[in-house]
């Protein structure tokens, strides 16, 4: 059961299943681009886009602190949608992955590490007639900027909560955006999502490497 400040009071959730929305960028171009990046890297193509990968609802935490397994594992910054017994709600999350197993298989990646969830929520109603100007930030190790942008690089959430069939007891985290400078590992994140009225949604976790023992 995972607790969060909304305008109105808190809130207790329990997640029942959580949706990873892949290729999720506006850009249809860019995301085609992005594909070939990866395939010269090893990591296959998806099947289609955007690809909504399931996940243990087990991973979603709100520790400020969590242990991956190996350097080679990152956090993105992306919208949170969950489904509250009809109510839609508007937070932040981080789609922290094993960069190496990716290379293997994207599905198993998403699986292998913990998804970090923010304390705060915002109906998604409020903030539904200006969603492309909500801004996205992430910063890494201190301070570093590693992604900067807003929601109108992602896909409308109405169309991405619709063809992931989000229902009571589902979140979903919506995608992210490019990371400036590449992809890379890192074990502090500090998040965002800003709007203009309500404010800011803020995450911050750090990550404990665990030496992989073969």
């Amino acid at each position: 059961m995972l607790e969060f400040e909304t305008p109105d009071g808190r809130i207790a959730v329990a997640i029942q299943r959580l949706v990873i929305a892949g290729w999720t960028g506006r850009d249809s171009a860019a995301v085609q681009h992005h594909i070939a990046e990866l395939a010269a890297l090893g990591v296959a193509p998806p099947s289609t886009t955007p690809l909504f990968y399931q996940v243990s609802a087990a991973l979603a935490t709100q520790a400020a602190r969590i242990q991956v397994l190996g350097a080679a594992t990152s956090g993105e910054v992306e919208p949170l949608v969950i489904n509250v017994d009809g109510t839609l709600w508007l937070g932040l999350g981080s789609d922290h992955t094993d960069r190496q197993l990716e290379a293997v298989s994207v599905a198993q990646s998403k699986q292998a590490c913990a998804k970090v969830l923010s304390h705060k929520l915002w109906p998604l109603a409020a903030v539904a007639d200006r969603l492309d100007a909500l801004a996205l930030r992430a910063e890494i190790d201190g301070g570093t900027l590693y992604q900067d942008g807003s929601l109108a690089a992602i896909l409308p959430l109405s169309g991405l909560i619709a063809a992931a069939d989000l229902q009571p007891g589902d979140a979903m985290l919506c995608g992210t955006l490019p990371a400036i400078g590449g992809v890379r590992p890192a074990t502090s994140y500090r998040m965002s999502l800003t709007d203009q009225t309500l404010g800011t949604i803020a995450l911050q976790y750090d990550c404990d490497v665990l030496e992989p023992v073969a």
